[in-house]
């Protein structure tokens, strides 16, 4: 997988000054474009629109200081409609606009070229199932919140402390079916992951109970789940885990995220530092 991710930043490099098509690019990569923009932006770290739009600034503003071609030249050469837009997307990335750097020679900022490797470490095993599973039903309480990538997500810690715990109790007899319990539901998340993109968050359970009053019922289809396991200081475990399912266990298995929630029964200490964790995320496999 990381060479096709490796080959497909190629064809980035090779397409700066050109339309780059995502569907295109997850054909070289031989995975779906859904996967594609999933897996880079856990490995990147950014989205893949950001990726590209950074390195076209990057080649942009070295031709800028270079002062061979006027600025409107390159603004259309790199897609942008016009000086204006070009000006604002190179002042977004570099904190000065071209006209002033080019003519005072100003220090750019520049996007590296990505290339991915994966690299072992420790000598821990990732501990997985494959599960297959018809269609379920989430029940529960759902709320808007912003993807927090490391350390407390406080719009989720306000949510939860306001559910009054009779709900909960409520809620946790009508669990009916695996994962067992409360859980923690993402739906809805951008494909980019960006930091601070909204998604969709419910706490709530799987029954076959029908949705009570003041609840909200979420239809998950069947389909393929890789079930993860984890323990350990909350929430930088389950963090990592998540990190690391991207980093390490998608590149190393023939399987491909898919569209669908993101599942996290979590189990506290008493102390409520840190917990057992298991989280079910949707897959399918790759495509000989």
């Amino acid at each position: 997988m990381l060479e096709r991710l490796n080959q497909a930043m190629e064809h980035i490099e090779g397409r700066l000054d050109q339309s780059i098509d995502t569907a295109g690019l997850a054909r070289i990569a031989a995975t779906s474009e859904y996967h594609l923009r999933r897996m880079f932006s856990a490995l990147a770290g950014m989205p893949l629109s950001e990726y590209i739009r950074r390195r076209r600034l990057t080649v942009a503003g070295a031709e800028v200081l270079a002062g061979d071609d006027s600025l409107l030249e390159i603004a259309v050469r790199y897609g942008y409609g016009s000086g204006e837009a070009f000006a604002r997307a190179f002042r977004a990335v570099h904190g000065v606009g071209p006209g002033e750097a080019r003519r005072t020679g100003a220090v750019l900022v520049s996007q590296p070229r990505l290339t991915f490797r994966l690299t072992v470490e420790g000598s821990s095993s990732m501990r997985y199932r494959v599960v297959d599973r018809p269609e379920f039903t989430v029940v529960g309480l759902k709320t808007r919140v912003p993807l927090v990538h490391a350390g407390p997500n406080q719009a989720i810690i306000d949510f939860v402390r306001g559910i009054d715990p009779q709900t909960l109790e409520r809620l946790e007899k009508l669990s009916d079916q695996e994962p067992n319990g409360i859980l923690a539901v993402c739906d809805d998340l951008d494909p980019s992951r960006a930091e601070g993109t909204e998604l969709d968050y419910y706490q709530g359970v799987i029954t076959s109970a029908a949705a009570p009053e003041g609840t909200t019922a979420l239809a998950v289809p069947a389909g393929t789940w890789a079930v993860f396991t984890v323990s350990g200081p909350v929430p930088r475990a389950i963090q990592e885990l998540w990190r690391d399912v991207y980093a390490e266990w998608f590149p190393s298995n023939p399987y491909r995220a898919r569209l669908g929630p993101e599942i996290l029964r979590t189990r506290m200490s008493p102390d409520r530092t840190e917990a057992d964790a298991e989280l079910w995320l949707p897959v399918e496999r790759e495509q000989d």
